[in-house]
């Protein structure tokens, strides 16, 4: 029973569908996996037992009824905590929506139900998707199964240390800036932001609209191709998905390296960690003996993507939060004062200090006399970075890179500098900025066993060609890492 939970989603899969293995043995084993050692490793706000295990039950009678819903039947997921689904507390781990119960399913929740996955909410998120480490949550900071005194990374820290912990083999995050690819990275497992409009946004709590992109996390690459393929498609819900046909995870094959051009970066530009950059230029080393051709891109204005972010995103975030006045839902602080007193007291009780700071940056860049200075040259200098990645895609297939400068840090090592904190997502924000898709892959332990991951982008909507480089890079012995099974 015990052995169960250290299953590749891929192998979960084929015994499920084989029928040497039924969903309520296997979710048995997940809960008390997650009883064992969630206490240290924090990654959910809460666990409905017996609903989870109703699903499962629900699953293998339609196995033996004939009725299955598909190949997905029984498989577990767990769900960030801004994934709206019916009847679920979507709080996203914030105090201004501690009790507020969604109406209704997000397209995606739709999606998987329709599948048969047996959904395990709520996992830990920085509140409103605020963060890089997990540790803005309103409620506890989830901890990195490779060694629990250290972050998982962020904003999906809990739904990264969920799937790294063996207590689920796939799960959904969202990604704003990097939040899938980077705790991907610092857990050791996979996870794909996909193309902007690639994936309904419809019932995910909006941070900035312009950037979320909701993407899979998983123990295998086979876990990522199909919930891609599960997940994308147009939805009338939102607007913004694209028309482009459906991913179809079937035509995703493994790449031959040889005759392939690869972007790749200078590392002495950044401010890599000794242990990632050696690791990047020995992948490198590696691909070039495979016939692979390297080159160099100027990512000189990869040293705007942060600001250019926090602009944009912090304007859109102002924007996106105003709903939330303890008038029409969430925390209603009550006042004997003016209605301007019930906002600021509702919101001042109910946002944590990362987000109160974003809001405030946001509404500042916006304001009348700061607009042109500030969030307008944000957009302009964002048409650049599109552009450049255009540019880059003309003469290379794929670019890699790191996807984190450093391996997981100490839970409070950073809190205490915001901008230190923003340099942790310096490789990952330019590519929300530019609309194109991205996958974080393992690639080895540092020097101390924790996971170093790399990053591989490819231009819009070419997920097929981005997975399949990410499948070739899994067959590398330098980039293997096996989870751990003991949380210390």
């Amino acid at each position: 029973m015990k052995d169960l939970i250290f299953l590749t989603y891929s192998e979960i899969k084929k015994r499920l569908n084989e029928g040497s293995l039924s969903s309520e043995e296997l979710v048995s084993a997940y809960l008390e996996r997650i009883n064992a050692v969630d206490s240290k490793l924090k990654a959910f706000l809460e666990l409905n037992q017996e609903k989870i295990l109703k699903q499962a039950k629900e699953s293998d009678d339609r196995r033996k009824n004939g009725k299955l819903l598909s190949e997905f039947d029984g498989i577990p997921i767990g769900i960030k905590d801004n994934i709206c689904i019916t009847g679920e507390v979507t709080s996203c781990s914030s105090k201004i929506l501690e009790n507020f119960v969604s109406p209704y399913d997000a397209t995606v929740i739709s999606k998987l139900k329709d599948k048969g996955f047996v959904l395990f909410p709520r996992l830990n998120m920085d509140e409103f998707a605020m963060g890089s480490s997990t540790e803005n949550s309103a409620y506890q900071t989830s901890k990195n199964p490779f060694d629990s005194d250290r972050i998982p990374g962020g904003s999906s820290g809990g739904s990264a240390a969920a799937v790294a912990g063996s207590m689920l083999p796939i799960s959904l995050g969202s990604d704003t800036g990097g939040s899938i690819r980077q705790p991907a990275s610092l857990c050791g497992i996979w996870g794909l932001k996909p193309t902007y409009g690639r994936v309904s946004r419809y019932g995910l709590v909006a941070y900035a609209s312009s950037l979320d992109q909701i993407g899979p996390f998983s123990n295998d690459m086979d876990g990522i191709s199909d919930l891609l393929e599960i997940l994308s498609g147009i939805d009338s819900k939102d607007q913004t998905t694209s028309k482009v046909n459906q991913f179809e995870s079937k035509s995703m094959n493994e790449i031959d390296w040889k005759g392939k051009k690869i972007g790749i970066m200078k590392t002495e530009d950044f401010n890599f960690s000794p242990d990632v950059n050696a690791r990047y230029l020995e992948i490198l080393k590696t691909l070039e003996g495979k016939g692979a051709e390297l080159v160099p891109l100027d990512f000189s204005l990869l040293k705007y993507a942060i600001p250019v972010y926090y602009l944009i995103a912090t304007a859109e975030c102002s924007s996106n939060l105003s709903r939330f006045d303890g008038i029409r839902y969430g925390l209603r602080k009550e006042t004997s004062g003016k209605l301007d007193d019930l906002y600021s007291e509702s919101r001042s009780a109910g946002f944590g200090k990362e987000v109160k700071r974003r809001i405030l940056l946001g509404t500042f860049s916006l304001s009348s006399g700061y607009y042109d200075a500030y969030y307008g040259k944000a957009q302009k200098a964002r048409v650049l970075i599109r552009k450049q990645y255009a540019e880059f895609f003309k003469t290379v297939d794929v670019i890699l890179q790191p996807t984190s400068p450093t391996t997981a840090f100490k839970v409070g090592e950073k809190t205490k500098d915001p901008i230190q904190m923003y340099q942790a997502d310096i490789l990952t924000t330019s590519v929300n900025l530019a609309g194109v898709p991205a996958i974080s892959c393992p690639a080895g332990l540092d020097q101390n066993g924790l996971p170093i991951g790399v990053q591989l982008t490819t231009s819009h909507f070419d997920e097929n060609k981005l997975l399949g480089f990410a499948k070739s890079l899994s067959k590398l012995d330098i980039c293997q890492i096996s989870l751990p099974k003991e949380i210390k």
